[in-house]
């Protein structure tokens, strides 16, 4: 006799799917609220964290208690809320934190984008231009509130993965590594700390590297550069290692080869490239890397790749794969050294 539980758990599932977005604004409701900072001091009831943000109390909790049945936040007996681990990353003074890089992802520059995911799978094309009449390198050209949070929040996103990288790839003892769109350079300076004998230049446009976090770390004083340019078309000659930290992802294929290629046609002999990013595995396990490839769709037609794919991409840029390190983060290092170019 067949039963209906598996139906019942598969419905379950779908609702709780459908359901994803409230979870989403809960969310970004905390941190625009900076509930876990107001709980940095201990518990608190709704009623007090109410008063404190200027909040209705009633509301509130069921918000929180929303989140709490995710694990971010916990109420107990008493009706007062917790931090959690999760929550924790919500503060604005933890090591790490990721507030802004929520705060980036629910945005409605890239929220409104999503929306627009059924005419993208039928038609292959971005649903960001479609929404807000531009793509997003122009809208963020233009907009500096935009520009200031997506920066703010890719440096949150990507700065716990900087001292994995740091550690775990042998950089060498001697020589120059250029962070290609590195931002405001997190990965550089950890790549300087924990390797003294290198110098390194940082390459992005012009408004990200107007402030680079290296400036007044007496760590790398004098041992780095900021350069504004265009990695599609050309990257600093004579380097020994070139970074490429999810900075593909943002790209379609032939715009990837073209930021592999300029590096391919800079590096010093002997030189390599390190495309810093997830990699997708063939199976259907769990990954972030998953959920950032559908929203990297949806803002400009980029795509987090398997190895298969980066291999393809290095081969069109005159490059090959030699070894993949894992980081401990969910990002993991492909080295790539020159190979035969199949491309001009």
């Amino acid at each position: 006799m067949t039963t209906s539980a598996p139906k019942d758990v598969a419905a379950q599932l779908l609702m709780e799917q459908a359901l994803g977005h409230l979870h989403t604004a809960a969310l970004r409701s905390a941190a625009e609220l900076r509930i876990a900072d107001h709980l940095g001091a201990g518990p608190r009831t709704p009623e007090e964290l109410a008063g404190t943000i200027g909040a209705d109390a009633t509301v509130l909790r069921r918000v929180l208690r929303l989140l709490a049945s995710r694990g971010i936040f916990r109420e107990d007996e008493a009706g007062a809320f917790h931090v959690t681990p999760a929550a924790r990353m919500l503060r604005t003074d933890e090591p790490g934190s990721l507030r802004t890089a929520v705060l980036m992802m629910t945005d409605g520059m890239f929220v409104r984008a999503a929306t627009e995911l059924t005419e993208t799978v039928r038609t292959g094309e971005p649903g960001f231009p479609r929404v807000h009449g531009r793509t997003l390198w122009e809208h963020l050209e233009t907009d500096p509130a935009a520009r200031a949070l997506f920066h703010s929040g890719m440096a949150a996103y990507s700065d716990p993965v900087n001292d994995a990288v740091a550690a775990a790839y042998p950089f060498p003892a001697k020589g120059t590594v250029v962070d290609v769109g590195g931002g405001r350079g997190g990965l550089l300076g950890s790549a300087l700390r924990h390797h003294p004998g290198l110098t390194g230049v940082l390459l992005d446009q012009a408004a990200a590297v107007r402030e680079p976090l290296l400036v007044g770390d007496p760590a790398v004083a004098g041992r780095w550069q900021a350069v504004a340019g265009d990695f599609l078309t050309s990257v600093p000659d004579g380097a020994d290692v070139y970074v490429v930290k999810q900075v593909l992802p943002d790209w379609d294929d032939e715009n990837a080869v073209r930021i592999l290629g300029a590096c391919r046609r800079a590096m010093a002999p002997g030189g390599r490239v390190l495309v810093v990013d997830a990699v997708l595995g063939p199976d259907n396990a769990p990954h972030p890397g998953k959920a950032v490839d559908v929203m990297m769709m949806t803002l400009g037609g980029g795509r987090h790749r398997d190895l298969a794919e980066l291999d393809a991409l290095f081969a069109a840029a005159g490059l090959r794969r030699t070894r993949v390190v894992p980081t401990g983060a969910p990002a993991s290092v492909v080295e790539a050294e020159a190979g035969v170019s199949h491309s001009s």
